[in-house]
C-alpha cells in the first residue's frame, strides 16, 4: 500500500475538523441550518489555508444523503465518493489549465443538466483569477442566475485580479493565515496519533517556517520525519531549514545584557563560522527584543515558541524597559542600512556596537554606584547647619569630614527650605523644596517659604523655638545635643562645618556661634537654612514624612529616580518597606529599578526589603514628584508677584503699556527678594 502524505491524509472532512477558520465555518454552517445558501460562492486566501477544503465539505454537506445539512454523515455513498475525488456531480475546474473561452463555454453548455447522482451539480472552479477575460464575460449571465440545481465554488489566491462584476455576484469569504501556534497544536495533534516522537521547539520551527500555511507545515513535518528517520527533533529541523540555533542568539542577546562588547564581537565570530544570513540574524534579535518586551509588561502572554520561556523572563529583569526599546529600534534601522554597508558582519557588528554605545546609561559598564543627584554640582559648598541643630555643635569624638568627602555631590543634600532648582526628567530646571529635618512628619509652613524669598533675613535671629544665647548659656541642653550629634547618621555630619583649627577643648568654654562663623568662613550659621537629616532605622518606622525629606539624599537618577518620585510609603515594619506607585509609571517598573532604589536606600542606613505595589495613590499624600511640582508653583508665584511689586516695571506698564508674561518668568535663589 503506497504512502499517502500528512497533508491529504489529514484533511478535514467537517466544519467541526476545520482549524483556525472559524469565521468562515460559522458562516457557512449558519446558512446551512437556516436554509440560506448563496449560488456563488467566493473562497480568498494564501495557498494551503482550506479553500479547496471548504468547498469539498460544502459540496458534502449539500449532497449527503441524510439531507442538507451542516454535520454531513461521513458513511454514505455520496460522503465516500467526495472524500475520495471521484463524485461525479462535484465538477472540479483548474482554471489555470482551461482559460480559453471555449472551454468556460463547454462548461456552461453542461450547466442546464440536472445533476446525476446528487441533490446540486456543484462546480468548484480552483484559481479562477486565471481566467481570461472573455472567460469571465462568457460566465457571468450564468454566475449571476443559474439554475437551482446549480452552485458555484471559486476559490484564489488573488482576489484583486476579479473583475468587479464577477465579485459583485458572489459571496465572498476570506480564510486568514495560520498563526504559529494554531499550526504547532495541530501538529502536535498529528504527531500523537502518528506515534512520532518530537520535540516542541521543532514544532514551532516548522510553524514559523510554513509562513501561515497548515498544508506548508505538513510538508514539511514529512521531510522532517523522513529526515529525522522516524522523529522530529529541534537540531534535526534547524540543519534542514538551515536556520541558527536559538541559543547563539540568546547568548549575543546575554552579552548585550551585560552591556560586553569584547563578548558581542566573539558571538558574532561564533557566528560568522556557520556562514549565516546576517541580515536574519538581525531580524531574529529584533524579535527577541519584541519578546523581552512582553516579558517585561505581560509576562503571562509570554509564548514558548522557541522553547526559551524560562530563559526570556529572568533576563528581561537584566534590561531596563528603555533598553529593549532602544535596542529594537536600532536593529530595524539597523536592517535597513545593510544593503548600504560593505558588508553584512560588518553592518551587523556596528549596529550592536551602537546599542552598547547609545545606551542610556553609558558605555562600556553599567554603572556600579547609584547616579548622582541631578542638579547638584560638584562645586557646591555645603550648606551650614543652625545653631540649634545637633550637626553644628564641635564635638572631639567625631571625625572631622574632609573636603573632597564633604562636597561629593552624591552626599550633599539641599538644605530644607532652602529652594534650589533641580533637573527633572525633561532636562529643566525645576524648583525643589524639602521640610526640615527636625520634625520631618510636618512640612515646611508657606509663611516661612515667603519670608526667606521675599525679606533678606536680619544678620542674627533666634531659630524657631530656642534663643541662641540660652544655646549657648544652657551647660545641659548643649551635652544633650552633643549626645544627639553622636547618635546621628553618618549623613547627618556630611554638611556640617568643620572645626577651626584653633578651636578649644571640648573641656574648654563653647565659643560663640559668630565667632565659629567668622573663624570658619562658612556662612551665617543662624541664618542659614538646616540640611535634611534621614532618619535611622533605630528612631523608628520610616515612615512617609521621612521618605519625603530623605529622597533628595538619595543617589539616584534616570528612570530609577523617576519612579521613586511617584511612589508614597505605605507602612514599615522593620524588615520590609512598602511604598505605593502611582498606576501611570506602573508600566516602567523593573527589577532593576527595585535594586537601585534598596541600595540608594541602605547607603543612607535605611536597610530594608522593598515591596513595590500599583494602586492609584491617596489625594492627600505628596509624592516628591508632587511636591516638587507644588513647590515650584507656589515659588513661580512669588516670582511673578515680586516682579509684579517692582517699580521699574510698573513704570513699564503704565508709561509703554507693557504687560509681563508670567509663563517667561523664571524663578532662581533670590529671584523674589532680589527683585
Amino acid at each position: 500500500m503506497s504512502y499517502q502524505v500528512l497533508a491529504r491524509k489529514w484533511r478535514p472532512r467537517t466544519f467541526h475538523e476545520l482549524v483556525g477558520q472559524e469565521h468562515v465555518s460559522r458562516a457557512l454552517v449558519n446558512a446551512l441550518d437556516q436554509g440560506r445558501l448563496h449560488h456563488a460562492y467566493l473562497f480568498t486566501g494564501t495557498r494551503g489555508v482550506g479553500k479547496t477544503t471548504l468547498a469539498r465539505i460544502l459540496a458534502k454537506c449539500l449532497n449527503c444523503r441524510q439531507g442538507v445539512t451542516s454535520v454531513p454523515c461521513g458513511e454514505c455513498e455520496t460522503c465516500h465518493e467526495i472524500d475520495e475525488g471521484r463524485f461525479v456531480d462535484l465538477i472540479e475546474v483548474d482554471a489555470a489549465s482551461r482559460t480559453k473561452v471555449e472551454d468556460t463555454r463547454e462548461l456552461l453548455d453542461n450547466v442546464q443538466y440536472a445533476p446525476t447522482q446528487g441533490r446540486y451539480k456543484v462546480y468548484l472552479i480552483d484559481e479562477v483569477h486565471m481566467l481570461s477575460t472573455h472567460s469571465f464575460n462568457a460566465l457571468l449571465k450564468t454566475l449571476e442566475e443559474p439554475p437551482p440545481h446549480v452552485k458555484f465554488l471559486l476559490a484564489t489566491t488573488d482576489p484583486q485580479k476579479l473583475p468587479v462584476t464577477v465579485l459583485s455576484r458572489c459571496l465572498q469569504l476570506t480564510l486568514k493565515n495560520m498563526p504559529p501556534e494554531r499550526v504547532v497544536g495541530h501538529l502536535t495533534r498529528i504527531l500523537e496519533a502518528e506515534s512520532v516522537a518530537f520535540d516542541e521547539q521543532a514544532l514551532w520551527l516548522l510553524g514559523k517556517a510554513a509562513e501561515g500555511s497548515m498544508r506548508d507545515a505538513l510538508s514539511l513535518t514529512d521531510q522532517a520525519i523522513a529526515f529525522g528517520q522516524g522523529e522530529v527533533r529541534h537540531a534535526d529541523v534547524a540543519a534542514m531549514l538551515g536556520t541558527l540555533d536559538h541559543r547563539h542568539l540568546l547568548a549575543l542577546a546575554e552579552a548585550l545584557a551585560e552591556v560586553d562588547a569584547a563578548r558581542v564581537l566573539q558571538e558574532v565570530a561564533s557566528l560568522a563560522e556557520q556562514g549565516p544570513d546576517f541580515g536574519a540574524i538581525l531580524d531574529d534579535l529584533a524579535g527577541i527584543f519584541h519578546r523581552l518586551t512582553i516579558a517585561q509588561m505581560v509576562p503571562d502572554a509570554l509564548d514558548n515558541s522557541h522553547g526559551d520561556r524560562d530563559t526570556l523572563l529572568p533576563l528581561a529583569a537584566r534590561f531596563t524597559a528603555e533598553d529593549v526599546q532602544l535596542y529594537y529600534q536600532i536593529a530595524l534601522q539597523g536592517r535597513g542600512d545593510m544593503d548600504s554597508a560593505p558588508d553584512p558582519r560588518t553592518a551587523l557588528e556596528m549596529t550592536l556596537l551602537r546599542m552598547l554605545a547609545f545606551r542610556p546609561q553609558g558605555v562600556p559598564k553599567p554603572p556600579q554606584t547609584p547616579l548622582p543627584i541631578r542638579g547638584s554640582a560638584e562645586g557646591d559648598a555645603p550648606a551650614a547647619a543652625p545653631a540649634s541643630s545637633p550637626a553644628a555643635e564641635p564635638v572631639p569624638s567625631q571625625p572631622t569630614p574632609s573636603p573632597s568627602e564633604s562636597s561629593r555631590p552624591e552626599t550633599q543634600a539641599p538644605a530644607a527650605g532652602d529652594i534650589s532648582p533641580v533637573a527633572d526628567d525633561s532636562g529643566e530646571d525645576v524648583p525643589h523644596a524639602l521640610p526640615e529635618a527636625e520634625s520631618p512628619e510636618t512640612e515646611v509652613p508657606e509663611a516661612e517659604a515667603t519670608s526667606a524669598e521675599e525679606e533678606v533675613p536680619p544678620p542674627v535671629a533666634d531659630a524657631p523655638g530656642e534663643s541662641v544665647d540660652a544655646a549657648l548659656e544652657d551647660e545641659a541642653q548643649r551635652q544633650a545635643d552633643v549626645a544627639d550629634v553622636d547618635d546621628a547618621p553618618p549623613w547627618a555630619l556630611d554638611d556640617a562645618p568643620a572645626p577651626a583649627a584653633s578651636e578649644p577643648p571640648a573641656a574648654a568654654p563653647e565659643p560663640s556661634v559668630m565667632d565659629v562663623a567668622a573663624e570658619t568662613d562658612e556662612p551665617d550659621p543662624v541664618t542659614a537654612t538646616p540640611a535634611p537629616v534621614a532618619a535611622t532605622p533605630e528612631t523608628g518606622t520610616f515612615d512617609h514624612a521621612r521618605w519625603l525629606a530623605v529622597f533628595e539624599s538619595l543617589a539616584l537618577g534616570g528612570l530609577t529616580r523617576n519612579l521613586a518620585a511617584h511612589c508614597i510609603i505605605e507602612h514599615d515594619d522593620g524588615e520590609t518597606l512598602a511604598l505605593r506607585l502611582d498606576p501611570s509609571q506602573g508600566a516602567m517598573l523593573a527589577d532593576v529599578h527595585v535594586e537601585r532604589l534598596t541600595k540608594a536606600l541602605a547607603d543612607q542606613g535605611i536597610e530594608r526589603r522593598l515591596n513595590v505595589t500599583v494602586e492609584a495613590l491617596p489625594e492627600d499624600l505628596d509624592t516628591p514628584r508632587s511636591q516638587s511640582e507644588r513647590l515650584a508653583r507656589e515659588r513661580h508665584a512669588q516670582a511673578v508677584e515680586a516682579l509684579r511689586r517692582d517699580p521699574h516695571i510698573q513704570m513699564l506698564e503704565h508709561d509703554f503699556g507693557a504687560h509681563l508674561l508670567e509663563r517667561s518668568v523664571t524663578p532662581t535663589d533670590g529671584a523674589a527678594s532680589d527683585a
